[in-house]
């Protein structure tokens, strides 16, 4: 009888053993998870950066091309009106500038 015991303690421990050990995967896997997300996140949030940072970039160019482009149209708009007063002045009749060109002169927009 006390073979028959000795083989269920036997078994009952090998069985404990694999169960343990399953628990202990399970638990591994899961810190490995835990562990792992911070870094994924600080990794989405060292891009979230990285684009940001491109794009005020591309920001700040677009908005000193903007004020070139403005600088341009104004000189080209005190240019024409210049244009015009010397065909007034020798007697001549301009032709109307289109109506875009018409509300620019009226509203600086």
């Amino acid at each position: 009888m006390n073979g028959v015991w000795g083989v269920v303690g036997a078994v009952i421990s090998v069985i404990g053993v694999i169960t343990m050990g399953f628990f202990t995967y399970r638990g591994t896997r899961a810190a490995a998870r835990i562990n792992a997300a911070p870094t994924a996140k600080q990794v989405d949030l060292s891009v979230l950066q990285a684009s940001v940072e491109r794009l005020e970039k591309e920001c700040e160019k677009l908005h000193q091309e903007q004020g070139r482009t403005r600088g341009v149209l104004w000189s080209i708009s005190r240019w024409a009106l210049v244009l015009r007063d010397q065909v007034v002045e020798r007697g001549g009749t301009p032709q109307p500038p289109p109506q875009d060109v018409e509300d620019y002169y009226r509203t600086g927009v």
